[in-house]
């Protein structure tokens, strides 16, 4: 009887012990914290052994195509360009995205030719722009275990990235959609890597410079706002039509697409299937993936009048959220051509305006 008392007492004592430790966060896979009841991401259900299976035949055909720390990636790539496409656009697999997002950005390239740069940057400069990274730092995946931390290992490492990049290019400085460029990049890679990442994509290592995403005014983002409403007339004329009888304008909805390139508000798994293809593609798939959620919502969209459109344009309905599908339907869109086409529209239109105002200038004033 008294070992039975013992036990039980012991096993109380357990658990009060266990009642007064702080339960641990739940986090998705990504390591975002999971909502109470929550079902979306599909990342509740567990996997099956197919799909186990599958993952890890398709982890030993990327690791075989890039070979030992990417050494093998720019011969395969020149030899089978079509297949790097095609398994790109299916999805990277998690435990490579880092250093396949290092490789076909050119970032990696870039530190290797500049040892000792970042350090230099961190450590020994100081830039103007200081007080403003801090200030957005906890705005930048408030939900994500590594930036929850008040002055913590990922708060500092977003800021070291932000600042080094703030010294490096002072022109662009910090603007506060780079938080969650940069901060994405770091769920992915070290402080050193993120940076020369960021580098490789405004200053264009391998496709057309983002950096005036960043300038003041804004001025790419302009030309691709420009772009994208010409291209929803274009594709889906009733709902161009709907748009400019409610006067809704892609700045309205769309300018943090480009910015952050759908990181900002949009599932992580779904910005992660983009970002893989941006990398590799280019910004023509930001436009694409833009088009495709408005043809996918079509039907809805064109019945609703301004409030209402606004609403939906910022909180697409979950089934939307699906990278195959959506993707999918995004590749269906070709606009590479018309996109030329109309940046050299938008350019003939900033070239007219300047002069229209100088002319203007030069006029007597009147007696």
């Amino acid at each position: 009887m008294i070992k039975d008392s013992h036990h039980s007492q012991m096993e109380k004592m357990g658990s009060d012990e266990e009642d007064l430790l702080p339960a641990l966060p739940r986090v998705d896979r990504f390591g975002f914290l999971k909502q109470e009841h929550s079902h979306s991401n599909g990342l509740v259900r567990s996997r099956s052994a197919y799909e186990y299976q599958r993952d890890e035949r398709r982890i030993r055909k990327w690791r075989k195509m890039i070979g030992v720390g990417g050494s093998d990636w720019k011969h395969y790539v020149r030899r089978k360009p079509h297949v790097v496409k095609r398994r790109i656009r299916k999805g990277i697999p998690d435990c490579l995205r880092g250093l396949v997002w290092q490789l076909i950005s050119g970032s990696r390239d870039l530190l290797l030719m500049n040892p000792g740069v970042y350090e230099q940057l961190v450590i020994y400069e100081t830039s103007a722009s200081e007080l403003d990274i801090i200030r957005d730092i906890s705005r930048t995946f408030p939900s994500h275990v590594f930036f929850q931390q008040r002055h913590g290992p990922g708060q500092r490492s977003l800021y070291n990235v932000l600042k080094a990049y703030s010294v490096y290019d002072r022109d662009v400085g910090y603007v506060q959609g780079m938080g969650f460029v940069a901060g994405l990049l770091l769920l992915y890679m070290s402080e050193e890597d993120a940076f020369w990442l960021l580098v490789a994509l405004l200053k264009g290592a391998v496709h057309s410079p983002m950096e005036g995403m960043y300038l003041v005014g804004l001025p790419l983002v302009q030309q691709y706002l420009f772009q994208f409403d010409c291209l929803v007339k274009d594709f889906m004329p009733k709902l161009g039509e709907h748009f400019s009888q409610e006067m809704i304008n892609p700045s309205m909805y769309a300018s943090q697409w480009f910015i952050t390139v759908f990181s900002y508000s949009f599932p992580f798994h779904l910005a992660l299937r983009i970002w893989d293809v941006f990398l590799y593609e280019g910004v023509n798939v930001v436009f694409k993936v833009g088009l495709a959620l408005l043809k996918y919502c079509h039907d809805d969209l064109v019945k609703l009048p301004f409030e209402k459109l606004i609403h939906a344009l910022r909180n697409f309905p979950e089934d939307a959220m699906n990278p195959d599908t959506l993707l999918s339907m995004a590749y269906t869109f070709k606009v590479s051509k018309r996109l030329e086409e109309l940046k050299e529209e938008y350019e003939k239109q900033r070239v007219t305006v300047p002069d229209a105002h100088a002319k203007k200038k030069e006029l007597p004033p009147r007696v």
